[in-house]
């Protein structure tokens, strides 16, 4: 007896709708801060809400850690999966100043726009939970999460030139800057002295290299961060100079070759050059040269197939300290100021790079003897690092204050009790031009009076703002307790829940935005406010999707695809799987409409076995055996974010469904089951329609969740292989195989293995002085 005798078609639209009500009313997805269970803290890269909302590129990541955390609710874990966002910064501004909007208007419909597109795909997100940067009552614990750096001494004030955009008139740290550009608008950097803050990263610059070897990352990524951290040991030399008192200290790995330095170069921004000004014979050439070298990029700067180029600066000399020879000093294009200490000692007869030069410039070149025990002697043993300090602050208006006050020239921070500075509301927000933020523009907020009477005085806010990564180094933290306005995260909680299990996102964030929060975080770790050194126990990076031409998806390329419209037309549970069955989920893959009507199909077939649902219905051995291997299979591959083949898997055993006259309750639920965390809403429907008994009923309806129940188990009886590979070897080597019958002896593996012409070749003439045989997998033969 069926139990559905009148077959109704499936109806996306009708039943995702109603699917997601129900989720939110009941609150199925809200975390509980402890339990029994045990807990299992999932996370996105929160997304910054721009004006042009979502692409179908963009719902990847979130579709996978969305299996995940159902799975993982479905297999009896506390599941955290909270989503937030990354609202500050310059994309955010740039947008409002593109559309003539105040940013903190354009950011709350913007985060609506992306709130309703996350909501529809039906995300099993803890919305309760929910973070936006730009709540002061969030960047309140930014705020002092930066009163702390400046307390324990890593923040600090610099003038020392720093990156300046010209377009987006602000200035940006290392990591924002490609290739000598802009990382965001492409726009060639130039280098301009400016009063700024900064953090001081280099602190911890050893401590995050040693510590990545505790992380569960792809190696890829950990291998981007040892290369931009940049370790090297080394020695610092003094280079006298030549009836001066000024010293050139230069770095250098390889301080066993000081007798061969034949010419030392400086960095053509080294502050030593502005100071030799007056005995610099030519500086008229060498200010030109200083001048070109600043429209070149540091790749261009550091390529090594490109011709090196220099000038000698006339009138100085340097004296070698190990054997006290006078040398010219040069500045060359390929020395950056911002490694070690913008010198360096030239041996060409040990150095390619230096070789090139010399012969270019017709320098000298010494053979030497190499001899260790300089370094004891004229050198001085330290280590250096490619990372540099953070730059932390930003010329513009839409970014969280920096909470200190400026009396004269000491600096005095806000207590704790005044945070959260707040941002003034403002007219005017569009970068001054003058390398000043807009805030800068405002008296009755800079200007401030502190004390009463005759012992008040009047002091200034600091200007800059910080810069979008604040907010995006902690936030995973809020998540675990986004309420509390007493501390940044109450220690139980924190405890509770750190560290993050599983952290999914772009692969671009392998520098920047991952440096910054182990940092931070290692910093939260010092001074008590966490309990684990790392943030991030597993990360997974997402392949992009690509438009159908093969190019990124943008505006300027027209291949943009809005999942809106790919909701309406096939349903959110195709969108669903389709991006999941695309391919490999850490490769990048064009979209492709054409395949996308294949998933639906799919998800009809399985909406119409629904009907062959029987109590009668008996499965046969190789039906049970198909779908035990299935839930197996699909089990691992959701652990092993192997989405696609989890995927073609549950369509094989559909077409299998497909062939039975009937089919059981039971069996059907158990392929539900595994199937809801890809296509929740299509599952649900179809379990409450089968009328399951479940503790978690809803209220009056007499129906049930799929999304609570328990992870089905395969029996392992069940699937265990009648047949297997037999593996032949000759002397060890493999030579072939073949397939047998579970069991099979030593006698009639030894007659299949003989007959096989790719092992008689082997055995020609050959005398078998033994045969060594592992049963169910491999048949040996030694031969003289």
């Amino acid at each position: 007896m069926l139990y559905i005798i009148f077959m109704q078609p499936y109806d996306p639209a009708k039943i995702e709708k109603k699917w997601q009500a129900v989720w939110e009313k009941k609150k199925v997805f809200q975390a509980q801060d402890s339990g029994k269970k045990p807990k299992y803290y999932i996370l996105d890269m929160f997304p910054y809400p721009s004006g042009e909302g979502l692409h179908v590129g963009h719902p990847k990541g979130y579709i996978a850690t969305d299996v995940m955390s159902r799975a993982k609710r479905m297999q009896g874990f506390n599941v955290l999966h909270p989503m937030g966002f990354d609202a500050f910064g310059l994309p955010a501004e740039n947008y409002a100043i593109a559309t003539k909007t105040n940013p903190d208007v354009a950011v709350k419909k913007n985060v609506a726009r992306f709130k309703k597109q996350l909501e529809i795909i039906g995300l099993d997100y803890d919305w309760s939970r929910e973070i936006n940067t730009t709540d002061p009552k969030y960047y309140k614990w930014t705020q002092w999460i930066f009163l702390k750096l400046l307390e324990k001494g890593l923040a600090y004030e610099s003038n020392e030139p720093v990156n300046w955009c010209p377009k987006d008139k602000t200035v940006l740290s290392n990591e924002d800057v490609e290739n000598g550009k802009c990382e965001r608008c492409g726009t060639v950097v130039e280098k301009k002295p400016m009063r700024q803050w900064v953090l001081k990263i280099t602190a911890y610059a050893d401590q995050m290299l040693k510590d990545l070897d505790l992380l569960d990352w792809p190696e890829a990524i950990k291998e981007s961060q040892r290369n931009w951290i940049g370790k090297s040991e080394g020695a610092e030399v003094d280079f006298k100079m030549k009836n001066r008192t000024e010293v050139i200290k230069v770095f250098t790995t390889r301080i066993d070759t000081l007798m061969g330095a034949t010419y030392v170069v400086l960095a053509p921004e080294h502050e030593l050059i502005s100071k030799l000004k007056p005995q610099i014979e030519n500086w008229e050439e060498i200010e030109k040269y200083r001048q070109e070298v600043k429209k070149k990029t540091e790749i261009e700067r550091t390529n090594e197939e490109k011709e090196k180029t220099g000038a000698k600066i006339k009138g100085v000399k340097a004296v070698n300290p190990a054997n006290g020879e006078e040398i010219p000093i040069w500045i060359a294009d390929y020395v950056l100021n911002n490694y070690g200490t913008g010198a360096i000692m030239a041996v060409p007869s040990h150095d390619e790079r230096d070789l090139a030069f010399a012969k270019k410039y017709n320098l000298p070149i010494k053979e030497i003897t190499l001899d260790w025990s300089l370094l004891e002697k004229f050198g001085k043993k330290v280590v250096k690092f490619k990372l540099r300090d953070w730059v932390f602050s930003r010329q513009r208006y839409w970014g969280e204050p920096i909470p200190v006050l400026h009396d004269g020239e000491n600096i005095v921070p806000l207590s704790e009790k005044d945070l959260p500075l707040e941002l003034p509301k403002v007219k005017s927000y569009e970068p001054s031009g003058t390398g000043e933020s807009p805030l800068a523009n405002i008296s009755k907020w800079v200007n401030i009076k502190i004390g009463k009477g005759k012992n008040a005085k009047m002091m200034r806010r600091e200007t800059n703002t910080m810069p979008q990564w604040a907010g995006s180094s902690w936030y995973y933290l809020r998540y675990m307790d986004p309420k509390n306005n007493k501390a940044l995260v109450d220690s139980k909680k924190e405890k509770y829940w750190n560290s993050v299990d599983m952290y999914v996102g772009g692969a671009e964030h392998a520098t920047r935005h991952l440096i910054y929060a182990r940092f931070w975080h290692k910093f939260l770790f010092d001074i008590g406010v966490v309990s684990t050194k790392e943030p991030f126990k597993k990360l997974q990076s997402v392949g992009l999707i690509m438009g159908a031409d093969g190019r990124k998806m943008s505006k300027r390329f027209g291949n943009v695809i809005n999942p809106d419209n790919i909701i309406k037309t096939f349903g959110a549970d195709t969108l669903r799987v389709y991006e999941m069955f695309m391919g490999p989920f850490d490769q990048a893959i064009p979209w492709g409409e054409d395949n996308i009507i294949g998933v639906r199909r799919f998800l009809e077939r399985v909406w119409k076995l629904q009907f062959k649902i029987s109590k009668t219905a008996k499965a046969s051995e190789k039906f049970e055996t198909l779908l035990h291997k299935t839930i197996k299979k699909v089990g691992e591959d959701i652990e092993s974010m192997s989405f696609n083949t989890a995927i073609s898997s549950m369509m094989i055993l559909t077409n299998e469904m497909d062939k039975q006259k009937e089919i059981s309750k039971e069996d059907f639920g158990a392929f539900l089951k595994i199937l809801s965390p890809f296509a929740p809403h299509i599952a649900e429907e179809i379990w409450a329609n089968l009328g399951n008994p479940t503790s978690q009923k809803l209220r009056g309806t007499g129906k049930a969740l799929i999304a609570t129940e328990s992870w089905p188990e395969f029996d392992k009886n069940k699937i265990i292989e009648d047949k297997t590979n037999i593996v032949v070897q000759i002397n060890g080597k493999v030579r072939a195989q073949f397939e047998a019958e579970i069991g099979i002896s030593e006698s009639e593996a030894k007659n299949k293995a003989i007959s096989m012409p790719e092992v008689q070749k082997w055995l020609e003439g050959k005398e078998v002085k033994k045969v060594i045989f592992v049963p169910n997998k491999i048949i040996n033969f030694v031969v003289l």
